[in-house]
């Protein structure tokens, strides 16, 4: 059963939760810089060539790594969500309420933006109107564009599905190593537990939807790209997936339901 809860201004506005929402907004930056750099990087070090193999499983690892140092950063302040999805799956579970989850949102997408515009400038972007007028500039501008998530030889309902499943799985690991309250010495690997997943899917969805998973790591480039076409795929798949995982863990594996300031994961 949804355990939603919509929660109080006072306890939304408190000094613990404002600490919150900014270790979310810095956990977020530093994933995401890391994350969006690898795959500028390797666009960089290949002259834009098409991904290969190789360059997959470098940026899946670089994703890896950095997701497991900004869960393990934000944890004893925020719980080290880092993403809108994760938010939704614990609101759902009852494990934070529906205000503080908004104001969670607001500093997971203002992190990933920020880190992405960070980027544009120290890669040096180039305005994106100059391919409509100078020819001799698209090889450049592609070169060092942000990329954004974008789905390749699926549909965009095949993407949602694709990332309805490892959202799910993503939320679901959550839950399993750092949410539930019987899991006891299992919370101490949950950052890399939660990395590594991260890591995997990424190996399996990246060719076919990104392999998101999460809706601030797609928003931020599409802002600082200003190119939101099929965003929302990247909206619908993971809150579906992440809500999807909260409603299965909470409802059959966790027995007893705490209210929400009682809980351990924020």
């Amino acid at each position: 059963m949804v355990k939603l809860a919509f929660g109080s201004v006072g306890d939304s506005f408190s000094g613990a939760s404002i600490k919150a929402y900014v270790a979310e907004f810095i956990a977020t930056l530093l994933f995401v810089f890391a994350g969006v750099g690898s795959a500028i990087a390797y666009g960089q070090l290949t002259k834009g060539a098409a991904l290969d193999p190789a360059g997959l499983v470098a940026i899946a690892i670089a994703h890896a790594f950095a997701l497991f140092v900004g869960v393990s950063m934000a944890a004893n302040v925020s719980g080290g969500h880092l993403n809108p999805a994760v938010t939704f799956g614990l609101a759902v579970g009852g494990h934070i309420t529906i205000l503080t989850g908004i104001f969670y949102w607001v500093a997971q997408l203002l992190g990933a933006s920020v880190a992405c515009l960070l980027l544009q400038f120290v890669t040096h972007g180039q305005v994106r109107t100059l391919t409509l007028y100078c020819t001799s500039s698209v090889d450049t501008l592609q070169k060092r564009a942000i990329p954004t998530h974008g789905v390749s030889g699926i549909s965009e309902i095949e993407g949602v599905v694709m990332e309805i499943v490892i959202t799910f799985a993503l939320v679901y690991t959550v839950y399993a190593t750092a949410a539930d309250p019987k899991k006891g010495s299992l919370g101490t690997i949950a950052p890399i537990a939660i990395g590594f997943i991260v890591g995997a899917n990424i190996l399996a969805a990246g060719p076919f939807s990104g392999g998101s998973m999460n809706p601030a790591r797609s928003f931020g480039p599409a802002v600082a790209a200003g190119n939101f076409a099929g965003n929302w795929v990247y909206w619908v798949g993971p809150l579906i997936g992440g809500g999807l995982a909260g409603l299965v863990y909470g409802d059959v594996f966790i027995a007893s339901y705490q209210p929400v300031g009682q809980q351990e994961y924020p």
